[in-house]
């Protein structure tokens, strides 16, 4: 008796039970070692090793469902059916083709990753996210391609797949055209780079912090706390506003100050006190500026400058200005005055008299009156 006859001889004493037991052991065996593989080897960087480790683990599985059949003694008719395959060694090889070459296309996209990344470190215009989305783009067509390729291992017909293919992408395009115009649009905006993660713009009527860019839509966080997910379409068909692109920001903050004062002084008094302060650039210097003469007052811009400016930076140097400037005005004697109107009367003419009673009720005092108008014009 051969060996594996003699342990399906043995297998073939076993009760239910045990043949239970022992699948239960088998399969928990296969399944702590492939954790124990994922957990040592399956976040390595080279692709070769992640490669190496799925091919053992579909060996390992391929084992385990073997043992089972013996256990269960269905070996018999688990070969029955694989003859009634009918499986030819030509389709073996060209299965064993495709996946060999399907792996070594992925080890092929890790060599290409770090070369993109050894290349693009030598320029200095090219960010790491451009980097990372010209790598995406080869990665594709790479990918594109070994599709293509293995397709033709199983001599399928790639002129009527692309004519479907074709249709199909006519089709998805009327029926995802908002979708696909985000989506380039997205592709625009990672190029182009108008902003970057982390910077402070302003979108249409939207501002906030952009905290992730994707081929889709840019998510800001609002000064609020909200998230707001903007379709890329919509973010390249909208004024774009980058407050910290050249990493500080001016703000402008308006004060008036009475007609009778004198302006000069006032506008000296106020520059004075903003080179003081702490939460502005002292270069480039604050300045203040005749904005307007308004109703009630000549109107001073101060302005000032902040670095690496945020919502938390500009408010906080808007607070400043505006409390130390109104302490050094009332330190000064500069009157910052309220809205005021002057009320006059002006003498009429025709006979028109103000009568300090009030008029009676009816009509007869209505007539009186207008006799006396008529009368006064006579």
């Amino acid at each position: 008796m051969t060996g594996l006859g003699a342990v399906t001889g043995l297998l073939g004493d076993l009760s239910a039970a045990e043949r239970t037991v022992w699948s239960v052991v088998t399969v928990a065996a296969l399944v702590g070692a492939l954790w124990l593989a994922r957990r040592e080897f399956g976040r390595r960087e080279s692709r070769v090793v992640r490669v190496a480790v799925a091919v053992l683990s579909l060996v390992a599985v391929g084992g385990v469902v073997a043992a089972l059949v013996v256990v269960w003694g269905l070996e018999s008719e688990a070969l029955e059916r694989v003859k009634g395959l009918q499986v030819g060694a030509a389709v073996v090889v060209r299965l064993a083709l495709t996946m060999g070459f399907f792996a070594a296309v992925y080890v092929a996209t890790g060599l290409l990753d770090r070369t993109v990344e050894r290349l693009t470190k030598t320029q200095d215009g090219v960010t790491d996210h451009q980097a990372e989305i010209l790598f995406r783009i080869l990665q594709i067509t790479m990918y594109i391609a070994a599709l293509v390729a293995g397709l033709g291992f199983w001599n399928v017909n790639l002129g009527g797949l692309l004519i479907g293919a074709g249709f199909a992408g006519i089709v998805l395009g009327m029926a995802a055209r908002q979708t696909l115009g985000a989506v380039i649009a997205g592709l625009v905006l990672m190029f182009s780079r108008p902003f970057e993660i982390g910077d402070w713009v302003k979108i249409g009527d939207k501002h906030g912090i952009v905290t992730d860019i994707t081929i889709v839509n840019t998510r800001l966080q609002t000064f609020d706390g909200e998230y707001v997910m903007l379709p890329n379409d919509l973010v390249g068909s909208n004024e774009v506003v980058n407050r910290s692109r050249k990493g500080r920001l001016r703000i402008h903050v308006e004060v008036g100050v009475d007609y009778g004062t004198d302006v000069e002084h006032a506008m000296e008094v106020a520059k004075s006190t903003l080179s003081d302060l702490d939460d502005v650039l002292s270069v480039p210097r604050p300045q203040v500026v005749l904005k307007e003469m308004a109703d009630s007052a000549v109107v001073l811009d101060m302005r000032v400058w902040i670095d690496k400016p945020s919502s938390r930076r500009r408010w906080r140097a808007q607070t400043a200005v505006i409390r130390e400037v109104k302490a050094a005005f009332e330190a000064e004697g500069i009157k910052i005055p309220f809205p005021q109107r002057e009320v006059s009367g002006r003498a009429e003419t025709g006979g028109f008299r103000v009568r300090d009673q009030p008029a009676e009720d009816g009509d007869g005092n209505d007539a009186a009156e207008a006799r006396e108008v008529e009368g006064g014009h006579d």
